[in-house]
């Protein structure tokens, strides 16, 4: 584990480098020409997340002149996202150096921020970024560029009104707000929720068993033998927490045979990718995502020797559970090789599943978006079940109907989440391509808008009349003909 003094050496360093960026803003403009026209009782764009992608998806649409957003996001201010939540990992597992959502600016970039704080020689000794201090980041983000994020406010439900949505909030001051585009930047769970096995519905959630993502109580777990079904990130660092919490013994419960230890996107990340990856046919596109499904994600690194460094930490592999019954004050787990295993309290290191129907922001209507499912069928070879309940979205990251004119609305709903990923490619949750994501969504928006209003934009030109010449800047002289011709 990385032992890096973060005391700031200089307390003027990030006013000098706020300072910087506001001067580099200046020079590019910033923000872009106001040229939306204002609708009375009427936001232009709302922004469901305050996090990391709602944030960086506010600073480019405001580049991009589109200043009537409004980002409202249910979580305490600083709390927005996993960082401080769910997620559980010491540190990030991206690369320090990646831009993230800076949107072409260096001096927003976490390198930036760090540097200013605790200088060149702490950076170097750097390896990954603390999580924590990524979430301090991300404040002091939100901080530099003046985000007016709206805290504790949810919504509710979205339903059309006209050519609008109206969307129905909680813990704000009105009731409900009338908007013309709306965009989900709502992370990992933004198009379904968490992955809970049919093999717990039985249980008692909290006392027997909790999802990584839940609010977990490890101090209980003192003492206690914990299962943790899944060997992905998230079921690792949350082995670790029970480890370190005074956990009797952890036992990672694991379908495969063997450790992923591969990131094959990893692999082929590129400018190519993010910028080619959405023009490609449907069969490259679900070949691409499934294949990553189907090796899977490996545990970070750090993470694993986090768990491993335990002698009461254990890894089995070729248990696929089956069913989990009560035993006295704890549960027996069987497996399909028709072995079982006892223990007081597990842990589902399942992840997340895309399911519109888990969103209760669209109602009924959730049944009628357009998923790959609809769309394109694999080859044998290639299935997956997960992949296929992916929303099928169009190049701008609106949803589709099912039915072409049943829920026409949906071309007005913008998915910035994980949601996005089967359809666009990883340009709408993960770090390193959340800023091209960010150009390309506010693209998309500012598109729709224009063409909406191409009436008023065209009387404008019409009724446009300053002059750029008064009529003092020339001299109209008269043109005599010479001997022999007319003029």
């Amino acid at each position: 584990m990385q032992t890096i003094d973060t005391s700031p050496i200089d307390g003027r360093g990030l006013a000098a480098l706020e300072a910087r960026l506001h001067e580099d803003l200046e020079f590019l403009c910033y923000p872009g020409k106001d040229w939306v026209p204002a609708r009375a009782g009427i936001t232009d764009v709302v922004i469901i997340g305050g996090g990391m992608c709602g944030m960086v998806a506010w600073l480019a649409l405001r580049t991009g002149g589109m200043h009537d957003v409004r980002v409202l996001d249910r979580s305490p201010e600083g709390l927005e996202g996993p960082w401080l939540t769910y997620a559980r990992m010491e540190t990030l597992r991206s690369p320090k150096v990646l831009t993230g959502p800076a949107y072409g600016h260096g001096a927003l970039t976490f390198q930036a921020w760090f540097r200013a704080q605790f200088g060149t020689e702490a950076w170097d000794k750097l390896d990954k970024i603390p999580r924590p201090q990524w979430m301090q980041y991300l404040k002091w983000y939100r901080q530099a560029l003046d985000i007016p994020i709206e805290n504790r406010v949810s919504v509710d439900r979205v339903e059309p009104e006209g050519d609008l949505l109206r969307l129905h909030l909680s813990g704000a001051e009105e009731d409900s707000i009338l908007c013309r585009k709306l965009i989900f930047a709502t992370g990992r769970d933004g198009t379904g929720g968490p992955n809970i096995p049919g093999f717990v519905k039985d249980l008692p959630r909290g006392e027997l068993w909790a999802h990584s993502a839940d609010d977990i109580d490890f101090e209980r777990l003192r003492g206690k033998r914990v299962a943790v079904i899944g060997v992905g990130a998230s079921a690792v660092d949350n082995a670790a927490e029970a480890l370190e919490h005074g956990a009797a013994e952890v036992r990672h419960l694991v379908r495969r045979k063997q450790m992923p230890t591969i990131n094959k996107m990893m692999g082929i990340g590129s400018f190519g990718f993010t910028a080619g990856y959405a023009d490609l046919p449907d069969e490259w596109r679900w070949r691409f995502m499934q294949y990553s499904f189907a090796t899977q994600t490996p545990p970070p690194h750090g993470s694993t020797r986090r768990v491993s460094r335990h002698a009461n930490a254990h890894f089995h592999f070729g248990k696929a559970t089956t069913r989990i019954e009560k035993r006295g004050a704890g549960v027996e787990i069987f497996f399909a090789d028709d072995t079982s295993y006892e223990t007081d309290f597990v842990i589902l290191g399942t992840g997340f599943v895309i399911d519109p129907m888990a969103r209760t922001e669209f109602g009924a209507v959730a049944g009628q978006i357009q998923l790959w499912k609809d769309v394109y069928t694999p080859p044998e070879d290639e299935q997956s079940r997960d992949l296929a309940q992916f929303p099928y979205l169009n190049p701008d990251f609106t949803f589709r109907e099912k039915v072409p004119g049943q829920v026409p609305w949906l071309s007005s709903v913008y998915c910035f989440n994980y949601g996005a990923s089967a359809s666009l490619g990883k340009v709408s949750g993960d770090i390193p391509g959340i800023s091209e994501g960010a150009a390309w969504l506010a693209r998309s928006v500012a598109a729709r808008l224009y063409a909406e209003d191409v009436d008023l934009h065209w009387q404008a030109m019409q009724d446009y009349a300053t002059p750029e010449l008064q009529g003092h800047e020339w001299t109209p002289s008269e043109l005599k003909a010479k001997e022999g011709q007319t003029v």
